[in-house]
């Protein structure tokens, strides 16, 4: 891997940038959460990679489809890539699964195929990198992977604040206030 050692953020989707309305698939209704696209472009140019990594579940329940995800993934790219964010994404990635549905799968998150396949394509540390999310299994991976975890209070993340807190994950506001804890760090 030539670009091996990189730094990442790993971003749950949905009530971590966007507004999570549940099972998102319509791109008119993706909405940048406050202060997401900044925080992506300050990522950005702090050359830390950006990388999505979502649950969708809807996609195996019926209730939309894989194609329907992809709108609203080119809709999150066009909101960042707009003024005043000119932000990008580096990588996305999604599971359409869910185990009572189609059963087990190591791609669901808090399993770590989908962030397998980030490293090798992206040259990822998994040591140098963030998982920041609303819910535990969006931070689990950085216990398994390494890495740190951020717990955002956005989202679903209030539900989730304590056991974060007893599994040692570190617990912010929003997305902006988990880059503003990664950027401080080396």
């Amino acid at each position: 891997m030539a670009d091996a050692g990189r730094r990442a953020a790993f971003l749950d989707r949905d009530g971590t940038i966007l507004e999570d309305p549940g099972f998102l698939h319509q791109p008119g209704k993706a909405r940048l959460l406050p202060g997401a696209g900044a925080a992506v472009r300050r990522l950005n140019d702090a050359g830390v990679l950006v990388v999505t990594v979502s649950n969708q579940s809807g996609i195996a329940r019926g209730l939309h489809t894989a194609a329907d995800y992809h709108a609203v993934q080119r809709r999150l790219a066009e909101l960042l890539a707009a003024p005043p964010y000119q932000a990008h994404l580096d990588g996305a990635y999604f599971c359409p699964h869910h185990p009572e549905v189609t059963g087990p799968c190591d791609c669901r998150k808090p399993g770590t195929r989908l962030f397998e396949e980030a490293r090798a394509a992206l040259g990822i540390d998994f040591a140098r990198s963030f998982f920041i999310g609303d819910r535990l299994s969006d931070v689990g991976p950085a216990r398994t992977l390494g890495g740190t975890g951020f717990l955002v209070l956005t989202g679903e993340g209030e539900g989730h604040r304590d056991q974060a807190r007893v599994l040692g994950v570190t617990v912010v506001a929003d997305l902006a206030a988990a880059v503003r804890e990664i950027l401080g760090r080396p």
